[in-house]
């Protein structure tokens, strides 16, 4: 069985703890990125199977990100998942249109992350 791994952009350290948890009983391998600049970066080099982009983050938007991510070849079809704590009327819309595979408002439940990382890429 090959590990899938997961890149986290995230710069909140209780968002980080719930998903390093929720994927510890998993086959998944969780890599992490504080800023938007470094989960660019570091999809770029480690080329993970899937990337959760939360949308508030430093340096640079998680909607800049995938915009970015979405325009290299090379991360242009990894599926992101776009998580907002600050769910407005459009925003999913904006999710898309930068280029997001699917969209998660907060507070969700880990079981609903869950099962959407396993239906964008199944574990084994």
């Amino acid at each position: 069985m090959s590990d899938k791994t997961v890149l986290y952009v995230e710069d909140n350290e209780y968002n980080l703890k719930m998903v390093r948890q929720l994927l510890a009983r998993t086959a998944y391998q969780l890599i992490e990125a504080r800023d938007g600049q470094a989960g660019v970066a570091t999809a770029l080099r480690e080329l993970p199977d899937l990337i959760l982009m939360d949308i508030q983050l430093p340096k640079l938007s998680g909607l800049d990100a995938t915009r970015r991510l979405r325009a290299d070849p090379k991360t242009a079809a990894i599926p992101i998942i776009v998580i907002t704590s600050f769910a407005l009327s459009g925003d999913d819309q904006k999710a898309k249109d930068a280029g997001a595979s699917a969209y998660l408002a907060k507070p969700y439940s880990p079981r609903e992350l869950l099962q959407m990382i396993r239906k964008l890429v199944p574990e084994n």
